[in-house]
């Protein structure tokens, strides 16, 4: 079993600083922010009050053209083969994550804060009680 790194609110501050950055500087202005309720919820809120945006749209069977994506981490790559799909434009959509698993291959709708240093299991802080 790979070990488990547990990361804190502040890191997770500073990793959704450096994401804001990075999707502020794509020049995209996006309506609304879509997620998943497992896993991208709280990263989705905390982008949507950096980038000002009011709506999210959380397990829906369409993410519009103008419509962030945030996930927590871009590990297998599962979750972004289900909601790809869904994406009324693949080519536009923006893929927002806070980790990306090193090692993998990854997509070129994919923003990232910080890669992982390996295998290691994140934990993050709305997790943590999934993984005591």
């Amino acid at each position: 079993m790979p070990p488990k790194k547990n990361v804190t609110w502040e890191e997770i501050e500073s990793y959704c600083s450096v994401l804001e950055n990075s999707i502020k500087s794509l020049g995209i202005s996006f309506q609304s922010i879509s997620t998943i309720s497992r896993g991208g919820l709280v990263p989705a809120r905390l982008l949507a009050d950096r980038l000002g945006i009011k709506k999210i749209l959380v397990d829906r069977n369409v993410i519009p053209k103008d419509s962030l994506f945030v996930d927590d981490i871009y590990d297998t790559g599962n979750t972004f083969e289900k909601i790809s799909p869904k994406a009324e434009s693949l080519e536009d959509m923006i893929y927002a994550t806070i980790f990306a698993r090193r090692g993998k291959k990854l997509p070129k709708q994919l923003v990232y804060a910080k890669m992982t240093d390996g295998d290691e299991y994140i934990v993050f802080p709305w997790d943590r009680f999934e993984h005591r």
